[in-house]
């Protein structure tokens, strides 16, 4: 990479936890969020598991200080967001060059489809006013509205892999010196829309789901939001608050082989995982943890899995799915597992691939099964694959360096 970009604060919301601190909390009692529908209106509340955040709208938007009638994405976006800035500690943030740019998939959907149920029930009936920030981009822009962030505004929606784009964007904005500090990451809530077009797809689990293992079944939904903080060298220089860790690669790539499932030997997969190790300057072995995309589904895991044993050989790194604990947040997966990759290094843990019990026949590995901590963790890869083929990984890398 042409500059350092370095990662200043981090902020999370998600189905086990509301804060970076309680998210650590349930990750290293391995207290997955994965539950029956309690939030969702749905017809399938009692027999599709999901990933909810355990907030109302109402206890959102108390938190967030933005209105009730705001999309629960927005409302995610804001709260997680918030954590990142102030964990990072800027001062002086107006006065630097800075930039937001968060991804999502739903944007205000979860208004909309209330609106219709009610307008279809009677045309009198619905209030406009909740569907205005339909769009995926108004949920970035009234983030960055209350935030105060106004230099550099731009949302990112390319499915699974948004937020980590959004992440890699940011960097390359940073490293032309058109931006000083960069809020990126994504927020997806969950919508009857997701839902029910992942089911149509025959891809949901009815249980917990079991990635990377032989019996897996499928996914499970969730929704969250998840933020880095990227600075420059100067900015970083500045900064009372010690730094996470340094993002030394990124690669985006794409196999183009379907609308909704990877290429079956995992092209895309590999061609991500080699550009970003190319970039880093890093070889196979120097990678320590692997936050894997991990869906579990059939088609995600062996096409990531093949695209593993392809590039890494024996002995394996430390790998695991941490969407056994959040489930798949869809557009805010790629920014929550920046999140807990960038959490892995600053505290030395990684995090188990819950659930998993038979390793898959056509892999020579098997995922993490136990919570570690007091590790030396130089080097975290973190992949992100999405619908289309559109598949990013990133790296982070342990300070100094």
């Amino acid at each position: 990479m042409s500059k350092a970009v370095f990662i200043a604060g981090v902020g999370a919301i998600t189905a086990i936890g509301n804060n970076i601190t309680e998210c650590l909390s349930a990750l290293e009692k391995e207290e997955p969020g994965i539950e029956r529908i309690t939030y969702l209106e749905t017809m399938h509340r009692n027999d599709i598991p999901v990933a909810e955040v355990k907030l109302t709208n109402l206890e959102l938007a108390l938190i967030s200080g933005l209105p009730v009638n705001t999309s629960r994405t927005a409302l995610l976006s804001s709260i997680a967001a918030k954590e990142a800035l102030t964990n990072a500690g800027i001062e002086n943030i107006r006065s630097l060059r800075t930039g937001f740019i968060s991804a999502n998939t739903v944007g205000g959907m979860d208004k909309t489809e209330k609106f219709f149920t009610d307008y279809l029930s009677a045309p009198s009936k619905g209030r406009l006013r909740d569907i205005i920030n339909h769009e995926c981009g108004c949920v970035t822009e009234l983030v960055a509205d209350q935030l105060g962030i106004s230099n550099y505004v731009s949302t990112i929606s390319t499915a699974c892999s948004s937020s980590a784009n959004a992440i890699a964007f940011g960097a390359r904005l940073i490293n032309n010196d058109l931006l000083d500090v960069v809020v990126a990451g994504g927020a997806d809530a969950l919508t009857k829309f997701t839902l029910n077009g992942f089911n149509t797809l025959m891809i949901l689990d009815r249980e917990f789901c079991k990635p990377f293992d032989e019996n897996r079944m499928g996914l499970n939904l969730g929704e969250g939001a998840g933020y880095l903080v990227l600075v420059s060298d100067k900015v970083a220089a500045t900064l009372a608050n010690s730094l996470y860790a340094r993002l030394s690669g990124y690669h985006n790539a794409n196999d183009a082989y379907h609308q909704t499932a990877s290429s079956p030997d995992g092209t895309g997969s590999f061609m991500a995982m080699t550009g970003a190790l190319k970039q880093s300057d890093l070889k196979p072995a120097d990678i320590d943890y692997i936050n894997l995309h991990g869906t579990g589904t059939q088609n995600n895991d062996l096409a990531e899995g093949t695209a593993i044993k392809r590039l890494f050989t024996a002995p394996y790194p430390r790998m695991s799915s941490t969407k056994s604990y959040t489930g798949h947040t869809l557009g805010a997966s790629g920014g929550i597992e920046a999140v807990l990759s960038v959490l892995s290094i600053k505290h030395g843990m990684v995090f188990p691939n819950l659930r998993f019990k038979t390793p898959m026949a056509d892999l020579g590995f098997i995922p993490q099964t136990g919570f570690e901590k007091d590790l030396e963790i130089k080097h975290v890869l973190s992949n992100s694959f999405g619908f289309g083929g559109n598949c990013t990984s990133l790296i982070f890398s342990k300070l100094p360096l």
